[in-house]
């Protein structure tokens, strides 16, 4: 095992380290995916692509993986700056655009494992995980939670559009219903989670999520977890079961 990465071993093979790091990932997002970018190279993951047409705000600095430098520069270009400041030997792809109905197919090629990290502000992410159901990639489904972390894996058997509700925009809203009711169901119930989201749904309905950074590190890990298990065909759970971290 190289120098680089000698910290990993016993969690991890050389034959494994030198697997990840030929495993093409497809990041869609360069928000809470900036975190979970900046984890997936530092454990080995060295093939990356990322997409975004975002610009770096003072109110992304609270949880995402910039700096005041970068405020007014392109998240894909920071971000890919900062990637190879850590590991100039990477890969690192970005394209410096927003996915739309029209093009996102043209994006989702020959990846291992995509990440949806999209906002849900249209009906894109529900595109994205169709394409990679179709060309049988896994795609992970990050969640900032606050104090609390959350990821789905969709596989190619099932997909949330069946969490939409009649006349109504998806978004994460709906997945974090789900979360929590599944939850009660089984007796563990969130109740730090389900006061959020409600105070939530009474705010002004243009206001985007409550995020923390606690929340962006503990997915970035999560993530990169899970994107390691599926590189190295171990199993993972998928939707309709979940990953859940909660601090609370």
């Amino acid at each position: 095992m190289e120098e680089r990465h000698i910290r990993n071993r016993l969690y991890i093979s050389p034959e494994e380290q030198e697997l990840i790091k030929k495993t093409p990932i497809l990041l869609g997002g360069a928000g809470i995916g900036s975190a979970i970018a900046e984890c997936l190279l530092r454990l080995g993951f060295e093939t990356l692509t990322i997409i975004d047409g975002d610009v770096v705000e003072l109110s992304n600095l609270n949880r995402q993986n910039y700096t005041e430098h970068n405020i007014a520069q392109p998240k894909v270009e920071a971000l890919k700056e900062r990637l190879l400041a850590i590991n100039s030997q990477a890969k690192i792809t970005i394209h410096n655009c927003f996915l739309t109905p029209e093009n996102v197919g043209n994006y989702i090629t020959d990846h291992k494992i995509a990440i949806n990290a999209l906002d849900f502000t249209s009906d894109v992410p529900l595109i994205f995980d169709s394409i990679c159901q179709q060309k049988n990639i896994p795609v992970l489904h990050p969640y900032n939670l606050g104090w609390g972390a959350l990821v789905l894996v969709i596989s190619k058997d099932e997909d949330l559009e069946v969490l939409k509700k009649p006349d109504e925009k998806f978004s994460e809203v709906n997945v974090v219903d789900y979360v929590l009711e599944y939850m009660r169901y089984w007796e563990n119930p969130q109740k730090w989670l389900e006061e959020i989201l409600d105070k939530y749904k009474k705010e002004n309905k243009n206001l985007s999520p409550p995020q923390l950074p606690i929340a962006s590190w503990l997915v970035a890990g999560m993530c990169t977890h899970i994107a390691f298990d599926i590189a190295t065909n171990a199993p993972v759970k998928t939707f309709p079961e979940f990953y859940l971290t909660s601090l609370k």
